[in-house]
């Protein structure tokens, strides 16, 4: 069953299996007898302090972590701060002057504010070196969002450290990207219905909204999210680490792109966040493998909260928020993960079959080598090594879109890596495709020919039978024509641009990469055998670890569920078993047997093209 493709719904196509027919999700504190109750959903499963082995491992990580440029200097804060300061006094003189031409006295101009906020990375404080920044600009109620977009671009492009400045005005959320001193900024507007904007404003008052168009609430809720993640956290400093690791993790293993399916930085923050509460008094070593632990075991689709959701009645903006008892299509998001902040929203509603599968599979790895590294058997850098992507799967598919310049292969590559995820869902679809596998990193050509080129690669998993052909003929080439019939509709379709796909073997990789991305280590045999057997924990063994850790503390735990199901059942049930259930089982084999694709147009085999 399928959903249908809507504009005014924020859910692309997703599959869906018969038995998810409705979401369960915890809408009630726990209403545990005596146990720690958490700032989340539950009771913590456990309220233990740390081991002098656990500071150890803890120390270790943060020195794991060093070699791979997650953390700044000092001068490298400073730098960030000078330059927030430089863009906030920008501001604040751009909303005098507009003010003024807008004829507001002078003296009452001068006061009316304006202000820079920040989120995302950079205000959880888990930015890497280098990183962009996540900017807000607040102003009162005469700015308008055209004034931001003209006399403000303007005032950025007179200004000698910015650069490379361009405006994305009818983007979902509108933002002006720029660098700025060598720092990428991405800084969106909200129009506030104040007359002033003070320096001291908060932006967490759910009344802030009243009278926005729901672009300014878009752009507003990077920061509230931001901040109410941080509130809900026992713990900011064990917390911040263990998302540094596990962001870095995540990039490692090729599952760290909200645009294509996976987890972005707000997603994997969220679920450090749910580990943190229910672990309040663990080090970032022990949330870093209990994370591992609780969302490999992860019953999806069942929501990830960080806090209850409020009651519809409760909606009094009016704003449209994640609800699957009020909206049908969102009974049918595959791995919800729910912001905590008015309007809820959910941040993984690109994820499809194939990524929600490729994510399960690396919880599991990530579980068994951070019990390895609790036991001694190995150390952090073992679970920051690269996914060996280009040795796993025999089949590829390549994307390969070019332009003639630097300048519109910007554009051309954000429009294709968009609708990425669309060819992935279709592949899905095919009965003789087990599993898509998108790799989130683009790479350049080898090739000398001049143009730019960008390449994305899918890695394919055939069903096991043979003399099997596969014709993807029509999927790629619709796929093709909807990307360009969508450039051409939002007017960023140059002559010039091309966008192809090829089948490659793996054998094949070498025409199109270079030796430095395909020389990965690949595992022995002898290590192979010994990732199935670690990788094969079962079920009743990570739940008896859970059992294990609330029993230490002495925590009874519950939690109190509302079903979607027409009769919106209300049960309660253990945590264990609600929250933490056994995760979706369906493991792909990496090496698939022999198969045949072939692809043809016209009656003809397209030789190079998707041919097996």
């Amino acid at each position: 069953m399928r959903l249908p493709n809507s504009p005014n719904v924020q859910l692309e196509t997703a599959i869906v299996t018969p038995t998810e027919k409705s979401i369960s999700i915890n809408m009630e504190t726990d209403g545990g007898s005596g146990g720690f109750t958490s700032s989340g959903m539950t009771s913590a499963i456990s309220t233990a302090g740390p081991k002098e082995i656990d500071l150890k491992l803890t120390k270790d990580l943060e020195e794991a972590l060093k070699p791979h440029a997650v953390f700044e200097s000092v001068e490298e804060m400073t730098h960030r701060m000078e330059i927030l300061s430089k863009l906030d006094f920008l501001v604040k003189n751009w909303v005098r002057d507009i003010s003024v031409q807008k004829n507001i006295p002078p003296s009452v101009a001068e006061h009316l504010g304006g202000k820079i906020y920040t989120f995302g990375s950079y205000r959880l404080g888990v930015h890497n070196k280098g990183a962009d920044i996540d900017a807000l600009c607040v102003v009162p109620r005469h700015i308008q969002r055209t004034d931001y977009f003209t006399s403000f671009f303007e005032l950025l492009k007179q200004q000698s450290e910015v650069s490379d400045l361009r405006a994305v005005e009818e983007a979902f959320v509108p933002v002006i990207k720029m660098s700025f001193d060598n720092i990428e900024i991405d800084m969106l507007f909200a129009r506030l219905a104040s007359k002033e904007v003070p320096d001291d404003m908060e932006l967490m008052d759910d009344s802030i909204l009243k009278n926005l168009d729901q672009k300014c609430v878009r752009s507003l809720n990077g920061c509230r999210v931001t901040d109410e993640i941080l509130r809900l956290v026992p713990n900011i400093d064990s917390f911040r680490l263990a998302l540094r690791a596990i962001k870095l993790w995540a990039k490692k293993s090729g599952i760290y792109s909200n645009v294509l399916g996976y987890l972005g930085g707000v997603s994997w923050a969220m679920l450090v966040a749910r580990t943190c509460q229910l672990y309040p008094n663990a080090t970032a070593s022990t949330v870093v493998q209990k994370f591992f632990l609780v969302f490999s075991q992860w019953k999806w689709p069942h929501p990830v909260l960080l806090k209850p959701m409020e009651p519809a009645s409760s909606n009094a903006l009016g704003f449209p928020v994640w609800d699957p008892r009020v909206t049908v299509s969102d009974r049918y998001h595959l791995m919800p993960i729910i912001t905590p902040a008015y309007p809820q929203q959910n941040s993984t509603f690109n994820t499809s079959e194939s990524t929600r599968q490729v994510m399960a599979d690396q919880f599991n790895r990530g579980l068994q080598v951070t019990e390895d590294i609790h036991q001694g058997k190995a150390t952090w850098q073992k679970l920051f090594e690269p996914w060996p992507f280009f040795n796993k799967y025999k089949h590829y598919i390549a994307l390969i879109a070019s332009s003639n310049s630097e300048g519109e292969q910007l554009e051309w590559y954000g429009m294709v890596e968009s609708k990425l995820r669309h060819l992935v869902v279709t592949l899905e679809r095919n009965p003789h495709i087990e599993l898509p596998h998108i790799w989130p990193t683009s790479y350049p050509s080898i090739s000398a020919e001049g143009k730019p080129v960008t390449q994305w690669f899918i890695g394919l998993i055939f069903s096991k039978v043979e003399n099997l052909n596969v014709d993807l003929t029509y999927d790629i080439l619709t796929f093709t024509e909807t990307v360009k019939n969508q450039a051409v509709h939002l007017n960023l379709w140059k002559d010039g641009m091309e966008l192809e796909a090829k089948y490659v073997r793996r054998k094949e990789l070498n025409q199109y990469l270079p030796q430095s991305i395909l020389k990965k280590k690949k595992e022995g045999e002898e290590g192979q055998r010994k990732r199935k057997k670690s990788t094969s924990v079962s079920e009743d063994a990570k739940r008896q670890r859970l059992n294990d850790d609330a029993n230490a503390s002495g925590v009874q735990d519950s939690d109190t569920s509302m079903s979607f199901s027409q009769e919106k059942e209300t049960e309660t049930s253990a945590l264990l078993e609600d929250s933490i259930a056994e995760a979706e089982n369906g493991n792909h084999t990496a090496s698939p047997p022999s198969t045949a694709a072939t692809v043809r147009k016209n009656g003809e085999v397209i030789k190079n093209v998707l041919t097996v």
